[in-house]
């Protein structure tokens, strides 16, 4: 990260922290915060220097991403066999273990030495779970639990909405819908989590195919570092598409939903926070 990004993001996150502080402070449980943005917008970076700075504070933190919650690679497998191909690919509705995370939320309250709370790690690099004896332990209750991932927030579609396909991908691999709309009724279980939140954050792209450039980047970087399963651009492109439905959803809906709005040009330069 740049030093002007560094800087960005450390004054960003000082003055989220500042907006909730007194719901944090007078919170008698740990206080949920939602942090939504679509890939590349940089909301784990974020998260991460959020919770250095309220631990900081004195306000134990966690960071749980829903990333970390996708099904293991064999699940998505039987998953894919009895539904459909594409649900092989992690990252819509309906490939995330939501039950385990409820049960991660109730179980933090009560979190001590002797009930050790744990929480799965997902390898992108193997694309599937870490062994749960590589799993964090919480040990203590926190004061604030930040919940980062790209679809936070997001409500179902109206099925006229999902008849016509929005990319080559769907029209080719899914032309009578059966996965869109799989997906699509999938989010309905995520609901009660969102309802879960005290407050939501959106880390909003100017635009879908600017985060389309912006993930790319990413996936350049490990490129070039040689990351296993890193992808190529042509498999960057198919990889994308599975998102696009959704995240062009995600772009048009969130802000209205959101308890704060982040807004970015193309360059991730922040250019205006929004509060409701």
């Amino acid at each position: 990260m740049s030093p002007d990004a560094s800087t960005q993001n450390s004054t960003l996150a000082g003055h989220l922290l500042d907006q909730y502080a007194g719901r944090i402070a007078r919170s008698r449980r740990p206080y949920l915060l939602g942090l939504s943005g679509l890939q590349g917008s940089g909301k784990s970076t974020l998260a991460r220097e959020m919770k250095a700075q309220a631990d900081a504070r004195g306000w134990p933190t966690e960071v749980l991403s829903l990333d970390d919650f996708y099904y293991s690679r064999s699940e998505r497998e039987v998953l894919a066999h009895q539904i459909h191909p594409l649900l092989r690919t992690r990252g819509v509705p309906g490939t995330h273990e939501i039950e385990l995370l409820m049960s991660v939320l109730a179980a933090l309250p009560q979190a001590s030495d002797k009930l050790p709370v744990s929480y799965p790690r997902f390898d992108k690099g193997r694309d599937t779970r870490t062994a749960p004896s590589k799993w964090p332990k919480v040990t203590r209750p926190p004061k604030l639990v930040i919940l980062e991932g790209w679809a936070l927030g997001l409500r179902p579609q109206l099925q006229v909405a999902l008849e016509e396909p929005v990319n080559d991908l769907e029209r080719e691999e899914d032309p009578e819908g059966t996965w869109r709309h799989w997906v699509n009724k999938q989010l309905r279980s995520y609901q009660p989590l969102w309802r879960k939140l005290d407050a939501l954050i959106v880390l909003l792209a100017p635009s879908w195919d600017v985060v389309r450039k912006w993930r790319s980047q990413q996936e350049e970087e490990l490129l070039a570092q040689h990351a296993p399963l890193a992808m190529d651009a042509e498999a960057m492109v198919r990889f994308l598409a599975h998102y696009e439905r959704l995240s062009r959803h995600a772009l048009a809906i969130l802000p209205d939903l959101a308890d704060a709005t982040v807004e970015y040009d193309d360059d991730r330069h922040v250019i205006a926070v929004n509060h409701s």
